[in-house]
């Protein structure tokens, strides 16, 4: 349950608890669809099946996905696939992973920010993410896809603006036993693992840990400078679950 260490603490938990959140629902919901539709969920037929399967796989990702060499090299219309790869997901895996932390950190950091400013955080946090990445990666072929930069930079607000939400977490080395920490513990260890993960990278694309990173410093900043350090809630969240991040 919440612990409402204020009565303004408790009046704004109150408002985030009854919030439906539509635009973090909504953006659950038009990634799924759209995953769903797309080849790589392996279920709409006109797709085919095996190397035909694959091969539309490979043609959908490269379309609306960030390919880094052709987006600084090749057609203006490259300048949207950062936007457009923000709605497509790989693999089963990573849609749930990717949906998990958005609907466990979304909601809250909506209802702080308002609709239209979480929707414009969201999308050019996510943008400018894939774009560092893709800086970083400018003579790779390897497409990209995933809105896992676009909801680093919700878990990087969310630390800002929720220090002290407890949230419930399971550590593979604690042999996955659900325990619950603030998010200025779970945050910046999960930030600890994105850089460590980086740092081992071999050269090109893989799992986009440097999106995760740029994404969650954008988050953090952009909370910092916007909101300020009097603006901050000071109080203990329900418990959510924390899924493993995804690329």
């Amino acid at each position: 349950m919440i612990s409402e260490r204020s009565t303004t603490a408790g009046r704004t938990l109150r408002a985030v608890r009854s919030t439906s959140a539509p635009l973090t629902y909504g953006l659950i919901a038009l990634c799924c669809l759209l995953f769903v539709l797309g080849p790589a969920s392996g279920l709409t037929p006109a797709y085919g099946t095996g190397q035909a399967l694959a091969a539309a796989q490979r043609a959908y990702f490269r379309h609306w996905g960030v390919v880094p060499s052709d987006l600084f090299d090749g057609p203006a219309r490259e300048a949207l696939t950062p936007a457009t790869a923000l709605f497509v997901h790989g693999s089963w895996v990573h849609l749930l992973g990717n949906m998990l932390f958005l609907f466990v950190f979304g909601a809250m950091t909506e209802e702080r920010m308002g609709r239209i400013e979480f929707a414009l955080f969201y999308a050019g946090c996510g943008y400018l993410a894939l774009l560092g990445y893709a800086a970083a990666n400018a003579d790779s072929e390897q497409s990209l896809v995933g809105a896992s930069g676009a909801i680093s930079a919700v878990l990087g607000a969310f630390l800002y603006l929720f220090p002290r939400a407890r949230v419930t977490s399971l550590l593979p080395f604690l042999l996955f036993l659900p325990l619950r920490f603030p998010a200025w513990v779970v945050l910046p260890f999960w930030v600890a693992v994105q850089w460590a993960a980086a740092e081992q990278a071999g050269d090109g694309p893989g799992v986009a840990y440097l999106a995760h990173l740029v994404g969650f410093g954008l988050g953090f900043v952009y909370a910092w400078v916007r909101y300020g350090r009097a603006t901050r809630v000071k109080c203990s969240p329900a418990p959510a679950p924390e899924g493993e991040n995804q690329p």
